[in-house]
């Protein structure tokens, strides 16, 4: 038969808490937010470029690929972490 933990021994214990899937969830969420700061980025930029050299829509495909490419990096760096 199985003992009951006294409802200290619970909190203490970090898998019962509720906050033990906290840090994947703060991995997942910091993927996410440097995929969309990156396709961020690449927008602004290549809308920026193309106002200024008069060269729409390349500067903004050329932005969208440079920051797809940064994030697919960013996020496969991070993923190296865990594995």
């Amino acid at each position: 038969m199985s003992e009951e933990q006294p409802d200290s021994a619970r909190e203490s214990d970090p898998d019962q808490s509720g906050i033990s899937g906290l840090p994947g969830a703060v991995a997942f969420a910091s993927m996410g937010l440097s995929i969309a700061l990156c396709e961020a980025a690449g927008v602004v930029l290549g809308i920026w470029a193309d106002r200024s050299w008069g060269t729409a829509p390349g500067g903004l495909v050329i932005g969208i690929v440079l920051a797809t490419v940064a994030a697919v990096v960013s996020v496969v760096k991070q993923v190296r972490r865990f594995l």
